[in-house]
């Protein structure tokens, strides 16, 4: 073995230009497929790290039959919204700690001699333990019946500094449409969520934003459960209750966070795939290269191989020189795709900040182990023709 990997390596010196082309094909293909599926396992870290941070056990139910066909509403049909009494009923289900109802839409805010045009969520003050946010100033209007709307607001911290500049907005009040507040509280630094900034929002009773946006029904209930309790008998409780209140129709759809997570990875997933097999079209293109060095190198050295059998050398012993010179250059050059693909990784995390890239270990081994099958795969024909050659005819052949 030793022997056959010191004839390998020193027909790769032999050769060097042609080895390092070979060498450079494998390595650009490879550093290609790290740095296209770091991007897309950072991009699918970075999303399930942002619904996480609101709990796993959450479950979120909108308006409408998502798996139903056709058009709600449509010819004379008609679809049950969604209500703060239906919210208030899910309260009562054993095992739901907290129950929010939700309703959103985008008015001009205007305190301090300043004004934005930011988005309103109409909410009860359990939004806090449901998102686990909490305010930083001050505090939520008090709880009560949220069918009660309060003209009490709470700003994002982005909405106060806006309005407000450092000045405590806590007892000012702001107008947001035509309706006046008055500022209650400031929420905690949170950031922004798949393009949300929900640092720059304001917050205000559910029952006084459906006033405020004339609207009749809710955008959604959200709702958390008690870790200990079973997240499906949650679930199919909350479809019993929601059924039974609008006539037995299932018109809504109910999303757990856990399925909302397993959603955005398997796609996410798939998109990462999809980007490394664009990507590893260079490593075919490189184990083409490959194939035909070895190739064109069997003809050049049909004379060292005729002299190889000459001496004693097995066909076996011959296809496993070229098998060794082609896993070899291969191998150079997947180590070498590894450093140059993880160098670039670096360079984008410091240049690109806001881009998430991740390479977890075994995409480094997968990558190693795919640049030795590439030259396993593209060494074998080479092989298996340097190995069928006449030892008498290949030494006539010079």
């Amino acid at each position: 073995m030793g022997e056959l990997a010191r004839l390998a390596f020193g027909a790769i010196r032999s050769h060097g230009l042609r080895s390092l082309l070979s060498l450079l094909g494998i390595a650009i293909g490879i550093a290609a497929v790290i740095v296209l599926t770091s991007i897309g396992e950072g991009t699918r870290r970075y999303i399930l790290a942002q619904f996480s941070q609101f709990g796993t056990n959450l479950i979120a139910i909108h308006p409408g039959k998502a798996k139903t066909s056709g058009m709600p509403g449509a010819f004379g049909g008609s679809t049950r919204h969604l209500t703060i009494d239906d919210a208030l009923a899910l309260a009562r289900i054993p095992g739901v700690a907290v129950v929010v109802p939700v309703a959103a839409g985008t008015a001009r805010v205007e305190g301090g001699g300043r004004s934005r045009s930011v988005l309103v969520q109409g909410v009860t003050p359990d939004f806090e333990d449901a998102f686990q946010i909490r305010a930083r100033q001050g505090s939520f209007w008090p709880r009560g019946d949220p069918r009660r709307g309060a003209q009490l607001a709470v700003l994002g911290p982005k909405l106060a500094r806006e309005l407000f500049g450092e000045a405590s907005p806590l007892g000012e009040f702001v107008r947001v449409g035509s309706t006046r507040f008055r500022v209650s509280g400031v929420m905690e630094p949170k950031g922004s969520m798949l393009g949300i900034d929900l640092d720059d929002m304001i917050y205000v009773p559910v029952a006084s934003a459906l006033r405020l946006f004339n609207l009749e029904d809710l955008a959604e209930i959200d709702l958390t459960y008690q870790p200990i309790e079973a997240t499906e008998r949650i679930r199919a409780e909350v479809v019993r209750v929601l059924a039974s209140r609008h006539d037995g129709e299932e018109d809504f759809t109910v999303t757990t966070q856990q399925a909302m997570l397993d959603v955005f990875g398997n796609v996410m997933r798939v998109i990462t795939t999809a980007v490394g097999a664009i990507a590893g079209i260079s490593l075919v293109v490189s184990a083409i290269g490959i194939l035909t060095v070895m190739w064109i190198a069997v003809s050049e050295r049909t004379s060292e191989i005729g002299l190889l059998r000459a001496i004693g050398a097995s066909s076996l012993q011959v296809a496993g020189l070229f098998l060794a010179e082609a896993a070899a250059v291969a191998l150079a050059g997947g180590a070498a795709g590894i450093g140059l693909g993880l160098g670039l990784g670096a360079l984008l995390r410091v240049f690109v900040p806001g881009l998430p890239v991740s390479t977890p270990l075994s995409f480094v081994l997968a990558a190693l182990g795919v640049s030795l099958a590439v030259g396993l795969l593209s060494g074998v024909l080479p092989a298996r023709r340097a190995a069928q050659l006449d030892p008498i005819e290949a030494l006539r052949a010079e």
